[in-house]
């Protein structure tokens, strides 16, 4: 009887994942993106973010539409409709370490019962705020904490933190200086 290799692993499709790697590897315009979020200022300290739309290889692929609300708790003047920046940050950064814990256990054969991830930020407003020069303005210090149900072996889960860690977009952003751009125009 013959057997049938699984290609779905974390709800993953391995061969797609793997035929992406390889088109990436033959051509690197495959894989250049330019990601687009347009966010318009609402009243008092409330934003809504609008993203639909994207760049690949110099190509603009049109989605759906999806907006994000942004605002701030009481105590920093909001009305705490929808979470602030910071706390987005945190939600984009559980976002992409799942992306990344998903495809590359799948890559590895590791079948995930349960994944989930709990991040902390400490920030000291005086930065924000202007108060003091000596206080940063953006967070002093994240903390992640990886929870994961599997039966692979601790070593091979420590691989894949590692190779998770190494390759995250988010983590790179975070922890890496990267060039902003900024432009002020008047209407």
């Amino acid at each position: 009887m013959a057997t049938t290799e699984k290609t779905e692993i974390n709800g993953v499709d391995v061969s797609a994942l793997e035929e992406a790697v390889e088109a990436i590897s033959d051509d690197t315009d495959v894989g250049r993106f330019q990601f687009r979020a347009e966010t318009e200022w609402e009243d008092a300290l409330k934003a809504t973010t609008t993203i639909n739309a994207f760049e690949q290889a110099g190509e603009t692929i049109h989605t759906r539409d999806f907006t994000l609300q942004g605002d701030e708790p009481e105590q920093i003047l909001g009305e705490r409709t929808a979470p602030n920046a910071v706390e987005l940050l945190l939600g984009a950064l559980g976002s992409c370490l799942s992306v990344g814990y998903a495809a590359n256990a799948a890559a590895m054969d590791i079948e995930l019962d349960d994944l989930r991830f709990e991040m902390e930020g400490d920030i000291d407003l005086r930065g924000f705020l202007g108060i003091s020069e000596d206080v940063r303005p953006g967070y002093e210090t994240i903390r992640c904490t990886t929870y994961v149900s599997t039966d692979a072996p601790e070593e091979q889960l420590e691989e894949l933190r590692e190779r998770v860690e190494a390759t995250s977009p988010l983590m790179d952003v975070i922890t890496t200086d990267v060039p902003l751009e900024t432009q002020l125009i008047s209407e």
